[in-house]
């Protein structure tokens, strides 16, 4: 006992310096490492303290420590581990049968106890008893086998209470309630709090301040959110004047309106209106409304409706009905119902026609499902994880008789077909190091039909799609296409980037049908703190645009976010 008080003495007062040059060996077996400098005691200590633990998990539960000064400013250590124990046995017969059938075999390995002990604890914090305790007890030591009987108190059952949001946001508990899965009455599980985290952190209408907090009461667990609402409203627009050349006198309104309010009453009611009209002749109109977890229940309703003008040649309409279901992980789940009908503005140059023309009048009732899973760290400019949509569609296509074409055009038609339709969109963001990423993105898409028109077919090209060719450049029936962005940042949503866009699109109207259009270029995106300033500039190649800078384009905008 002297001896041990002695050791114990010298090793408090040599740690009490305020900084340490250490070296540890152990003979049996054959371990050590060589001079390490440590700032203060304190990590010492935990140094000398970790060594100990990993001798001690393989099975030298005897060990001790010798300390020698070969200077004052230094401190030779040596382990004395003592002889190898083994774990014969651990007796479990005191936990529930249907928690260790769940586990697996507790082994004999002392490392593995302990992970299994772990497990238990979590296994038992996911089922509402967040304050579990597992020991081991009447240890037992049989020559060089060890005994033990693993002892297990569940704690009280604690179920979750209503959610609690502060912070400067006009979020409503309700509706983190219903996103994070919450429900007051549940047992308390500690991986689904640690997943609403996750899960509250990509939404695109407000951040996480600092780490939630639980307050725990009488057997029931409050969380608390501190949140901080976004700038995610848009208010942008272009206003042009033009002259009229259809009205000689008068002047044509041409530009771009975008209004997007979101998270409306703080309950994710969106609603958004776009409008575009860059010549004289097209134009296009988008409406989206969206109301989150319709009457409290776990759906999601949102509806739309986008017209298409296509200078003289077709007007298309389309009217959308979705309903969205949250799944745990950050997946969603959606069904669709889209009713398209496109119409033919002129038929002065099919009066003569022989045969159905590439464009035509037309309905197709759609139905479909998509999904959507989302693994990115932010909903605005990510560093890294994924996120990947997909959605598959069929209906059928109705060919409408016009009356500005001949009818024998119509004679031998079949009027009614099925239609079919497939889009999948997947991001990858690679986070290299705090300045640089790298942003990789792949689109393909297909759709399917007897008499397929160029008036139903996917319109690509421009700014989300392949940059370096102008807004819906490209008709294509099925295409292909990938991004690739490297980006460099000097703030958390301002980057400078380098680009290359490559794909491959088939249009059964061109004369060459397989387009294999790339593009590259350069840009910024700075975050000016009340919006996004956008410019890229690319240069693109296809069949009916050559590469030329020339042929360049320049897209840029800025987005007033409040």
């Amino acid at each position: 006992m002297a001896v041990f008080i002695f050791f114990f003495a010298v090793e408090i007062v040599c740690l009490g310096q305020t900084s340490t040059w250490l070296k540890w060996e152990s003979k049996t077996p054959a371990r050590g490492s060589d001079w390490r400098f440590f700032q203060d005691s304190v990590q010492s200590i935990l140094y000398l303290d970790s060594i100990s633990g990993s001798f001690q998990k393989e099975g030298y539960l005897e060990i001790f420590r010798k300390i020698e000064i070969p200077a004052i400013d230094s401190l030779r250590v040596e382990f004395f581990p003592g002889p190898k124990y083994a774990w014969a046995e651990v007796n479990t017969r005191s936990i529930p049968q249907e928690l260790v059938e769940g586990l697996g075999p507790i082994g004999k390995n002392y490392p593995l106890i302990l992970n299994w002990m772990d497990r238990l604890i979590l296994e038992a914090e996911d089922l509402g008893y967040p304050f579990a305790i597992a020991n081991l007890d009447s240890i037992k030591l049989e020559g060089d086998s060890i005994r033990a009987t693993l002892n297990f108190d569940f704690g009280p059952f604690i179920t979750w209470d209503s959610v609690g949001v502060s912070g400067q946001t006009k979020t409503l508990p309700r509706y983190v309630q219903n996103l994070t899965g919450i429900e007051p009455g549940n047992p308390f599980s500690q991986k689904e709090f640690e997943e609403s985290i996750l899960t509250l952190g990509r939404s695109p209408y407000f951040i996480i301040v600092e780490q939630p907090e639980i307050t725990f009461r009488t057997k029931s667990a409050r969380p608390t959110f501190n949140l901080r609402d976004r700038n995610a409203n848009v208010l942008d627009g272009i206003i042009g004047l033009l002259p009229n050349e259809n009205e000689p006198g008068k002047m044509l309104i041409t530009g771009q309106f975008d209004l997007e309010l979101y998270h409306l009453g703080g309950k994710g009611r969106d609603i958004a209106l776009n409008w575009q009209r860059l010549n004289i002749s097209t134009q296009s109109l988008d409406l989206m409304v969206k109301e989150s977890f319709l009457f409290n229940s776990p759906l999601d309703l949102s509806i739309g409706f986008n017209l298409l003008k296509q200078d003289t040649t077709f007007l298309n309409r389309n009217f959308s009905l979705n309903f969205g279901y949250r799944l745990k992980g950050g997946g969603y789940l959606k069904f669709f119902t889209k009713r398209i009908a496109g119409d033919l503005i002129s038929t002065a140059e099919y009066q003569n026609a022989t045969e159905l023309p590439d464009v035509a009048d037309f309905k197709w009732n759609q139905y479909g499902i998509g999904w959507d899973w989302n693994k990115l760290d932010s909903p605005v400019f990510p560093r890294k994880g994924y996120w990947f949509t997909g959605e598959f569609s069929a209906g059928n296509k109705e060919i409408i008789e016009n009356t500005g074409i001949p009818e024998e055009v119509y004679a031998d038609l079949v009027l009614n077909t099925p239609q079919y339709q497939g889009k999948i969109d997947l991001q990858k963001h690679f986070y290299l190091k705090p300045t640089w990423g790298i942003m990789l993105r792949a689109s393909g898409g297909f759709t399917q039909n007897q008499n397929l028109l160029l008036n139903d077919l996917f319109r690509l090209g421009g700014l989300k799609t392949i940059r370096g060719f102008n807004e819906n450049y490209f008709y294509a029936r099925s295409y292909g296409y990938m991004n690739i962005e490297q980006r460099l940042f000097f703030g958390e949503n301002s980057f400078l980037m380098v680009f290359a866009d490559i794909g491959i699109l088939e249009n059964p109207y061109f004369a060459t049908s397989i387009d294999k259009p790339f593009s590259f270029g350069a840009g910024v995106n700075l975050d000016t703190g009340t919006g996004i300033f956008r410019f890229i500039y690319g240069v693109g190649k296809s069949n009916a645009q050559p590469l030329a800078f020339s042929y360049s384009r320049i897209h840029f905008g800025y987005l007033a976010r409040f």
